[in-house]
């Protein structure tokens, strides 16, 4: 039986890279998903892609940073059943990084208005709706920065790390509604934004995990499902590295 059978599925950031690799398994395993971002193009391919494979899958765009889209998405998701089963908050600002002094004011503002503050938007609309039902999985994916230090990040790092904390108190409060609130922290994956081989910084990062290699995106989508599912119905709270073992250090 499929793990998300008839479930009604919200991902942002769900174009590219791990958030793609999400949309297409919540999708195979039988969830309605809506695949939210910025990127139409890339999207839409994502859309198609799961569709080919005889998914269910919607596109919306929307930039996250903006409240009033979160509110126009989760209604939108909630169109055809009332409800909404699985929030999944991928979406965060991926600009160049800097360290203290030389983190712009722009680079901080991006930062928390897109990683954080659209994670809380996406959140509170998503608890509207699972909160009279008395059901919901919400998996926020954060990063190993948040849990270690990392160089030449600051502004990322701190906001990765104001995720886990909001990641707790969520599910603090809403744990009496029997909604689960969980964080995935991915250590180095591959994606088309990541060090190739040969870089130093992929060499670095190689070199920083036990198994010797960097991760992939699907091994991140496996352990979001896991979260998103009836599987885990005593885990909340929780902050899962899905990291080949950087943290365990």
């Amino acid at each position: 039986m499929k793990r998300l059978k008839d479930k009604i599925a919200i991902v942002t950031g769900g174009a590219h890279g791990i958030g793609r690799a999400v949309c297409k398994l919540f999708a195979e395993e039988g969830a309605a998903v809506y695949v939210v971002d910025l990127d139409e193009t890339a999207a839409e391919q994502t859309v198609v892609d799961i569709r080919r494979q005889g998914g269910d899958a919607s596109f919306c765009r929307a930039d996250v940073s903006e409240k009033r889209e979160a509110e126009r998405v989760v209604s939108l998701a909630c169109e055809k059943t009332g409800r909404i089963d699985v929030l999944c908050n991928n979406a965060a600002y991926l600009g160049q990084f800097h360290d203290l002094l030389e983190a712009t004011d722009e680079e901080w503002d991006r930062s928390i208005q897109v990683t954080l503050m659209g994670t809380r938007y996406f959140t509170s609309e998503a608890l509207f709706r699972m909160m009279p039902r008395k059901q919901g999985s919400i998996i926020n994916i954060v990063s190993i920065h948040g849990m270690v230090g990392a160089r030449n990040s600051v502004a990322y790092t701190t906001v990765k790390a104001g995720l886990l904390g909001f990641t707790r108190s969520v599910a603090y409060d809403y744990g009496r509604h029997n909604i689960r609130v969980n964080a995935i922290c991915p250590g180095p994956i591959q994606t088309r934004i990541s060090p190739q081989p040969g870089e130093e910084l992929y060499r670095r990062q190689v070199d920083n995990t036990f198994l010797g290699r960097v991760g992939q995106p699907h091994e991140v989508a496996q352990a979001a499902l896991f979260l998103a599912s009836d599987e885990a119905s005593f885990i909340t709270g929780a902050i899962l590295p899905v990291d080949g073992g950087w943290t365990a250090r």
